[in-house]
């Protein structure tokens, strides 16, 4: 279990304490619902969530089977619906430098696809993952 904090900080911006490290971040209300947009919002953080989970569940595989996976990106699109106002779409690409075998193209697919919070996002988000082999 983690524990993180959030503060309410005015403005239509918070402020949440990560539990273990106590690293902070602040989020902010974005300029098309009433806020400045000058942090990351809520659902830029679910975003970015799903990239760096991605990235993170891939290199994790990689290690296992001594593949190397430094340089790999990931860039994601957040799409919003406005009626009812939430995340409607999240399609991501994944570029990945190296040569890799198709047996080990097959896995980090797999890792992409199984990431936890790929795995956790409501069923109506589009959410599709696209890997460029970039090698």
């Amino acid at each position: 279990m983690v524990s993180i904090t959030s503060r309410y900080e005015g403005s239509l911006s918070c402020r949440a304490t990560h539990g273990p490290s106590q690293s902070q971040l602040i989020t902010d209300a974005p300029k098309d619902n009433e806020g400045q947009g000058r942090y990351f919002s809520p659902t830029d953080l679910v975003a970015t969530a799903l990239a760096t989970c991605v990235l993170t569940t891939m290199a994790i595989v990689a290690k296992r089977h001594g593949l190397a996976f430094e340089g790999a990106t990931a860039d994601v699109e957040k799409h919003m619906n406005q009626t009812p106002r939430r995340i409607g779409r999240l399609p991501l690409l994944v570029r990945v430098p190296g040569n890799f075998s198709d047996q080990h193209k097959k896995l980090l697919e797999n890792a992409a696809h199984g990431c936890p919070v790929h795995k956790s996002l409501h069923p109506d988000i589009d959410a599709p993952i696209t890997i460029e082999w970039l090698g």
